[in-house]
C-alpha cells in the first residue's frame, strides 16, 4: 500500500507511536499479503509519549500482581533487550535504586521488593545506608531497593525500527494523516483523514492521547465512561559537569495513590541525565508547554466529572506540583530529598512529556490496560507504563486479540 495513494486497506492501525507501529508491525509480518497501513497524525513517528518518556526499561517492580502489566513487565523488558541488540540500538541494562529517605516509607518499600518477587523481578535486594553509598555515592536514604534488571533505551530508534520491519513487511505508515471521523459500515471502517479517505475491513485505535475521542466517534459504549486526561511531565537537566554526582537510576518510593508522581534521576544512553518529573495539567492535549492550550481539550478535562473529583479530593497533590512547576526551589528540593547535596545551579530547564491519563466517570485512575472491542474495531483506551516496556509483547497480544474477535484466529484476508 503506497503512502497517500491507496484508499483500501484490510488493517487501518490508528496512531504511529511505539504501540501502533508495534501492532501493525506484529500484524503484517504474521500475516503475508495483509494489507497494513498505520494512520499517524505527526510527521514522524513516535512522536509524543513513545518519543518524549524517560527512555526507561522497566522491571516490573511497582506493579499489582496478577495485572496486565505486571505479566507484561518482566518477560516484555527482556524482550526489548533482545530487540535492540539484534537491530543495533542503543540500550543499556544499568540497574536502578528505589531510595527510601525515611523510615516512614520502610513498609511501603517492602511491599515494592514482595511485589517484584510476585512479579518474577530478577535479584532484587534490600540495602542499607552504606551500601547504598557504593552503588550511588550520592544518595541519601534510610534503605534502598537495588533493581539491577532495569535498563534505559532509545525508544526514538525502536520506533524507527518497528516502522522499518512493518514497510519490509508490506505495510506503510501514512504521516500527516489526523483521523477526524469514523463511521463504521457493515463491511469495514470508513476512516476521514487529512489525507483522504480509508476504507479498511478492520481498524485498530491505538492513537493514545486522542484514543477516547476516536473511540466515541466509532461508538465505543466504554468510551461513555472514561476520558483522558493530559498531564504534562517537566523536567530539568543536570549541567554537564554534575552529571557525575549519579552512575545509573536514582527513584524514590511511590505514593501508592499516585504512582506515577515522584520526582527521580535518570541517566540517559548519551551521558546526560534529567530529574523530575513533576506532572500538572496540560491545558492541551499535545501540550508540551505552559502557553500551549487548546479551550477544546482545557474545557474536556476541566468539566469532565472525573477530573473534578479527583480535584476535590487530592487538590493539595496538585496545588504542590504546580508549585514545583513554577518554583525551580521547590523542584530542587524535591530532588534533595534522594540527593541533598545537589545544588540550584547544577540543574537547567530540560524537556518534557505529556501523560494521556486515563480517567474514569468516578474519578478513579485507569491503572492497567484498557481495551475495547466492537464488531470491526479494537480501541487501546489506556496504555500506561510499561507500555514501551513491553511494547513487543503488547503489540503480539493486541494483534491476537484482533485475530480472535475477527475472524475466529484465521486473519486471512
Amino acid at each position: 500500500m503506497s503512502d497517500h495513494n491507496s484508499d483500501t486497506a484490510d488493517v487501518a492501525v490508528i496512531g504511529a507511536g511505539i504501540l501502533g507501529l508495534s501492532t501493525a508491525m506484529a500484524l503484517a509480518t504474521k500475516h503475508e499479503g495483509l494489507r497494513v497501513v498505520s494512520l499517524e497524525q505527526e510527521s514522524g513517528v513516535g512522536r509524543h509519549q513513545s518519543g518524549n518518556n524517560s527512555g526507561v526499561i522497566h522491571s516490573g517492580l511497582y506493579y499489582r500482581p496478577g495485572s496486565a502489566k505486571a505479566r507484561m513487565a518482566v518477560a516484555g523488558a527482556e524482550r526489548m533487550y533482545a530487540f535492540c541488540d539484534e537491530h543495533g540500538i542503543g540500550a543499556e541494562r544499568c540497574g536502578k535504586v528505589v531510595v527510601a529517605t525515611h523510615e516512614s516509607e520502610l513498609e511501603r518499600m517492602r511491599e515494592l521488593h514482595r511485589r517484584g518477587d510476585a512479579n518474577g523481578v530478577p535479584d532484587i535486594r534490600e540495602l542499607g545506608p552504606e551500601e547504598l553509598h557504593e552503588f550511588e555515592p550520592n544518595a541519601a536514604g534510610v534503605a534502598a531497593l537495588h533493581i539491577p534488571s532495569t535498563g534505559i533505551a532509545d525508544y526514538r530508534g525502536v520506533c524507527e525500527k518497528y516502522r522499518e520491519l512493518l514497510e519490509s513487511a508490506g505495510g506503510s505508515v501514512r504521516l500527516r494523516s489526523r483521523v477526524s471521523g469514523v463511521r463504521v459500515e457493515s463491511d469495514g471502517v470508513q476512516l476521514a483523514t487529512t489525507t483522504g479517505v480509508v476504507h479498511a475491513k478492520y481498524a485498530v485505535n491505538c492513537a493514545g492521547l486522542q484514543a477516547d475521542r476516536i473511540a466515541r466517534r466509532a461508538g465505543a459504549p466504554e468510551a461513555r465512561n472514561l476520558r483522558i486526561v493530559p498531564f504534562r511531565g517537566e523536567y530539568y537537566d543536570l549541567v554537564p559537569a554534575a552529571r557525575g554526582m549519579l552512575k545509573n537510576l536514582i527513584y524514590p518510593v511511590p505514593d501508592p495513590a499516585f504512582p506515577f508522581l515522584g520526582v527521580h534521576f535518570t541517566r540517559r544512553l548519551d551521558g546526560s541525565v534529567e530529574a523530575g518529573p513533576n506532572a500538572v495539567l496540560a491545558l492541551k492535549r499535545e501540550g508540551y508547554r505552559w502557553r500551549d492550550v487548546a479551550l477544546r481539550d482545557a474545557a474536556e478535562s476541566l468539566t469532565w466529572p472525573g477530573f473534578l473529583r479527583l480535584a476535590r479530593d487530592h487538590w493539595q497533590t496538585g496545588l504542590g506540583e504546580v508549585w514545583r512547576s513554577a518554583n525551580k526551589s521547590a523542584f530542587v528540593s524535591a530532588l534533595q530529598r534522594l540527593m541533598p547535596n545537589l545544588e540550584p545551579d547544577q540543574l537547567v530547564r530540560g524537556g518534557a512529556g505529556v501523560r494521556a491519563q486515563a480517567l474514569r466517570r468516578d474519578g478513579s485512575l485507569a491503572d492497567d490496560f484498557e481495551i475495547a472491542r466492537q464488531d470491526r474495531l479494537i480501541h487501546i483506551l489506556n496504555a500506561p507504563s510499561p507500555g514501551a516496556t513491553a511494547s513487543l509483547l503488547i503489540g503480539e497480544e493486541i494483534a491476537s486479540t484482533a485475530e480472535s474477535a475477527w475472524l475466529g484466529g484465521n486473519l486471512s484476508l
